[in-house]
């Protein structure tokens, strides 16, 4: 039996968690978002292993779908503006903000934004997109 978008996204988050690498995982998740084309958080993610894996044009085709789709998501606004700031595309201060702006108001995203950035420290390495983010969100 084929697995809906929902399971295959669920299973993707799971491998992601268990430390799978990022090409590993874009494949799913380019599936994912071909069988579900309006699902904002499986172009979030798409976006995020892109970024992970220094593809920042790829990352903000995915990001600007997933913002477009959900434009209240503040993971998909840092997504954007990371891969912006990658490509050296101006307009990436608006995105910071309006994510800011959600994640103060609300404990549960400010939490997944802070450990979404530990992750991709972690998973990255030195990044200088994410560090200037990472300060504009909250003025390290």
């Amino acid at each position: 039996m084929t697995q809906t978008p929902e399971e295959l996204y669920k299973e993707g988050l799971e491998r992601y968690k268990a430390g799978e690498d990022p090409k590993n995982l874009i494949p799913l998740f380019k599936e994912i978002t071909n069988r579900s084309p309006k699902s904002s958080s499986s172009w979030v993610s798409l976006s995020w292993l892109y970024l992970l894996e220094k593809k920042p044009k790829s990352a903000h085709k995915a990001a600007k779908t997933g913002v477009k789709l959900n434009p209240d998501d503040p993971q998909g606004r840092i997504n954007l503006a990371l891969a912006m700031l990658e490509i050296g595309e101006k307009g990436v201060r608006p995105h910071v903000e309006i994510a800011q702006q959600m994640i103060m108001a609300d404990k549960d995203w400010l939490e997944e934004i802070k450990n979404n950035i530990k992750d991709g420290f972690e998973r990255r390495g030195e990044w200088p997109s994410l560090s200037r983010v990472e300060s504009w969100l909250f003025d390290v």
